[in-house]
């Protein structure tokens, strides 16, 4: 097996942490530690801990708080992972054999489209349609599909677009996946993240042979506890557990403790709606910015997420384009060709006002230069 590139993450690993602006993230400006253990026991808890093992697949608190979300969910349906990209890791490493055909939602995060290909799968893309607001092409979709597609792969609420699907194309979707005896794989990390504050529905208890994924990164913005799940039918978790010991075996212990604080109630609650307040004060930011290039920049808004993907009309590929502005203003967006589309970008919005306002004027000054 040999690995493709991801380019994107090894693009944004590079250079992240050394630009003045990074604005290529996805997420929100994350939460503070001292805003997440504010309760004196949880700090006295958090510094007793014991730097030993945790439970491999989550402690059952942790996976019991999670199962919590999903009704009709158990512990015996989780399994704790290194964020949601080692869920998703997973879950194509236990189903993609050589020769499989596995459909990927397109635009998306190309994280699964790359392991399938290496993996010897076939991935096939299912194309949303900007001109319908991002919403996919079902009817291809229907055709699609084949004796050979093993899985179906969404990402919803969907980066890079922000689109949310209706329940009636979720439906759809499963049902086309029946009818071929295929797994879905549904990537939800998304989902809480809603500028409306109108919760995402889940693909959970839709289908039998359905995998969701999920994790604390976006929604609720702490990204740096590396918590994800899986959540499936028992005989799945078990054969993903397998796999996970020979990868980051199990969370640390720290992290597990963090997330099972995240996800009380109350805290959950807080969370999530500091995501959203930060949405929405901020991307009054960004349409204003793209208003004011006259037509360069064009954006079918996102409903979730902290992300706009824009498509732009100047005479530069995106690859370019984003190398060029990393170099000469120090500030760093993700390149359409990232999405394996031409003539797009995106740009995250999830951060402070002040330093959002700053990066965009630099890109300004860039775009400015070009014409």
């Amino acid at each position: 097996m040999k690995l493709e590139q991801f380019e994107m993450e090894r693009f944004q690993s590079t250079w992240e942490n050394l630009v003045r602006f990074n604005l290529a993230e996805s997420g929100v400006h994350p939460v503070p530690l001292a805003d997440l253990i504010s309760y004196p026991k949880d700090r006295d808890d958090f510094l007793d801990l014991r730097l030993g093992y945790s439970q491999a697949n989550g402690t059952p608190e942790l996976r019991q708080s999670i199962a919590a979300l999903y009704p009709g969910a158990a512990e015996t349906n989780l399994l704790a992972t290194t964020g949601t990209a080692e869920a998703n890791f997973l879950a194509t490493w236990v189903l993609t054999e050589p020769g499989d055909e596995v459909i990927v939602m397109v635009p998306n995060y190309q994280q699964i489209w790359g392991l399938v290909r290496s993996f010897g799968g076939e991935a096939k893309p299912l194309n949303l349609v900007e001109e319908l607001n991002w919403a996919p092409d079902l009817d291809a979709l229907d055709h699609m599909v084949s004796t050979k597609t093993k899985l179906i792969c969404i990402c919803n609420p969907n980066n890079p677009t922000g689109a949310v699907l209706t329940e009636e194309e979720m439906n759809r979707i499963v049902a086309t996946a029946g009818r071929v005896g295929a797994w879905v794989l549904a990537d939800e990390v998304y989902r809480g993240a809603e500028r409306d504050r109108q919760m995402t529905p889940s693909f959970w208890g839709r289908y039998d042979k359905l995998i969701v994924t999920c994790g604390l990164s976006k929604a609720y913005g702490l990204p740096g506890l590396r918590i994800g799940w899986m959540l499936s039918s028992p005989a799945f978790i078990e054969r993903a557990w397998a796999y996970h010991d020979y990868t980051t075996i199990g969370p640390t212990p720290m992290s597990d403790l963090l997330a099972r604080i995240a996800l009380r109630p109350e805290k959950r609650d807080w969370l999530l709606e500091r995501t959203r307040s930060i949405l929405n004060a901020n991307f009054p930011i960004i349409r204003e910015w793209i208003d004011s290039h006259g037509g360069t920049f064009s954006l079918i808004e996102p409903r979730a997420g902290a992300i706009a993907y824009l498509r732009y009309d100047l005479d530069i590929a995106s690859g370019d384009l984003v190398e060029r502005l990393r170099r000469e203003k120090s500030v760093l967006i993700c390149s359409g060709e990232h999405f394996l589309m031409k003539n797009y970008l995106r740009i995250g919005f999830g951060e402070k006002p002040e330093y959002l306002r700053s990066g965009l004027d630099l890109i300004s000054s860039f775009v400015a230069g070009l014409k």
